[in-house]
């Protein structure tokens, strides 16, 4: 009898195990999903960035000199970077090289 009880508590002891494991690799496959949406996102949004930036230069004739800040802000924000770029740009601001 003593025997039979030490089995079932192993059992269990070995099912809660496996549950916590399970419970843990799905947590972090979980954290790890978002994190690489997220970065899948914003390697997106950069290359849009480059992308729209050099199409505006290309078909427009905007010319925007690809200086360190230019890079900095587009690689950093993408689109609203190209956007803000462009303002300073139609404002007179020139952006120095670095």
């Amino acid at each position: 009898m003593v025997a039979l009880g030490t089995a079932i508590d192993s059992t269990i002891s070995l099912v809660l195990i496996i549950i916590g494991i399970a419970l843990v690799v799905f947590v972090v496959m979980k954290i790890g999903g978002l994190l690489l949406k997220a970065v899948v996102g914003i390697l997106i949004n950069t290359v849009l960035g480059f992308i729209v930036l050099f199409a505006i230069g290309y078909f427009f004739g905007v010319t925007v000199q690809w200086t360190l800040p230019v890079i900095a802000s587009v690689a950093v924000f993408g689109l609203p970077g190209v956007g803000t770029i462009l303002l300073l740009k139609l404002g007179g601001v020139m952006l120095a090289v670095l």
